[in-house]
């Protein structure tokens, strides 16, 4: 079997960082008024503020996720793929994860120093998306791993920033929903060869929505809520994963048993 090496083309991953990074800087320049919409439901009252860094996190994504595809486009084996809208998924979900936090903090050391880094992981999620598309690709493997890593570890900012922003319930619910989904799900068809598990992937983040309500009011700093949410997303991934592969229940719990503990430990110990 003939191994590949492609990369994405320099001068548009130029581009694409570019107007990202640029789009995250000049949002500190611009003002806008804030818009509150309300709706008051049978059980409870919805208030969203809507302002110019929302906007832009959403735009962000938006650009990132198209972004990912125009790269995509010159790949020689993209053609054999059913669908290239997985490739999007983790790109966007990592510009709307940078943001939040990029478009609190104030401008200083700080800031420069999560910008700085948050293009660097948004550029390497970028290429390591690029290479997964072929499966001949010699870098395919680490490429997996890497998008795994950085899948889980934008979930642990996001709840880390939504508990720091002491967000309502409901929206830290539907938020843990859907980075949860989507994490898994992109872990899952990275690690089942290409399959598609949407139930499984759902199933999940509805678990770990019971365990963050449960977690919600108690006295935990944010690093230590947002471990303590961490260690059952991966647990459970990582456990379907290896059932699917066809492993025995006590083989396929050993790896996730032993994250899963290892991470409660250290978020027991921060708190």
């Amino acid at each position: 079997m003939q191994r590949t090496r492609y990369l994405p083309d320099p001068e548009r991953m130029s581009v694409l960082a570019a107007t990202i990074l640029l789009a995250y800087a000049l949002a500190r320049f611009i003002d806008l008024p804030v818009r509150e919409f309300s709706y008051q439901l049978p059980i409870f009252y919805i208030a969203i503020e809507w302002n110019v860094q929302t906007l832009v996190t959403l735009i962000v994504a938006g650009l990132t996720a198209a972004g990912a595809e125009w790269l995509l486009r010159d790949h020689p084996a993209i053609q054999q793929e059913k669908y290239s809208t997985v490739h999007w998924l983790l790109p966007g979900l990592t510009a709307l994860v940078i943001g939040l936090p990029l478009l609190q903090v104030q401008p200083g050391p700080t800031w420069w120093i999560g910008f700085i880094l948050g293009g660097g992981l948004l550029m390497l999620v970028q290429v390591a998306e690029y290479v997964t598309v072929d499966p001949n690709d010699i870098r395919q493997p680490l490429a997996a791993a890497t998008l795994t890593a950085v899948s889980f570890a934008l979930f642990l900012i996001l709840s880390v920033t939504m508990q720091y922003a002491e967000m309502r319930l409901f929206f830290i619910l539907l938020a843990v929903f859907i980075a949860v989904f989507l994490v898994s799900l992109r872990t899952l068809h990275l690690r089942l060869q290409q399959q598609w598990v949407f139930l499984e992937a759902a199933i999940i983040a509805l678990i770990v929505c019971q365990w963050a309500a449960a977690l919600h009011y108690l006295p935990l700093t944010p690093i230590s809520y947002g471990l303590l949410l961490l260690g059952p997303a991966y647990f459970m991934t990582s456990l379907i994963a290896g059932l699917i592969e066809g492993r025995q229940v006590r083989q396929a719990v050993i790896e996730p048993l032993v994250i899963l503990l290892l991470v409660w430990g250290i978020a027991l110990w921060l708190d």
